[in-house]
């Protein structure tokens, strides 16, 4: 079992859920990016990774120069291969790799409201249901009106966890426009809009509590 983030990022080499999970979340942000008004448009990723998500969409995506993203990740190590990445494919100017915590506001002051959120791989690890509604309230801080939202949730002991999401997400504002699962059928994967208003400040300085462990991730 993977001891840390990085190692877990691993297994994406070898595991056909995740790989195939990584294949629709760049499906719904290349989407988004199509969808988009023209002009610049503005990402923000939530536990971003090494940011393959969104960087293996840019590399070969014709608005690539259209965006300034702020990915945050606390994994040293995660940040540093996303870093390369950026540099590799040029987009340095662009794009901000921030290494601290995800969960703090402050690690997105000047980089939201903004056009395109990505959550993967966070709902799962969170401790309940109280947890989960904090986060989504506070998307509204991170989102501009006619904001997407892109997020994963996994399923476990055949408990369809990513039904709640939806339910949650269809009663704060948020309008879905595409929904997922992986072939394997224990990864579900969403697309919603943001239909309210921003908020300028969050209603908590904290917007969550990521209580995952990579051994135990879901």
């Amino acid at each position: 079992m993977p001891k840390d983030w990085y190692e877990w990022h691993e297994l994406y080499k070898t595991e056909p859920k995740l790989q195939q999970r990584l294949e629709i979340v760049r499906e719904y942000i290349a989407y988004s990016l199509n969808n988009s008004p023209e002009g610049a448009i503005q990402i923000v990723s939530v536990c971003a990774g090494d940011g393959r998500d969104l960087l293996g969409t840019l590399e070969n995506h014709p608005r690539a120069k259209d965006v300034s993203a702020r990915l945050v990740e606390i994994n040293s190590n995660l940040v540093e291969h996303g870093r390369a990445t950026i540099e590799s494919l040029g987009l340095a100017k662009q794009i901000e790799f921030i290494n601290g915590d995800a969960t703090l506001a402050t690690n997105y002051v000047e980089a939201v409201p903004a056009d395109i959120v990505i959550v993967c791989g966070v709902f799962g690890n969170l401790a309940d249901e109280t947890e989960l509604n904090r986060l989504l309230d506070n998307l509204s801080f991170l989102s501009k009106p006619g904001a997407f939202v892109i997020w994963t949730r996994g399923h476990s002991n055949g408990i369809p966890y990513s039904e709640n999401v939806r339910k949650i997400l269809g009663a704060s504002e948020f309008e879905e426009v595409n929904f997922k699962f992986t072939a394997t059928g224990d990864m579900g994967v969403g697309l919603h809009r943001y239909l309210g208003e921003n908020l300028a400040q969050p209603k908590e300085q904290q917007l969550f509590v990521f209580s995952g462990i990579p051994s135990k991730a879901r």
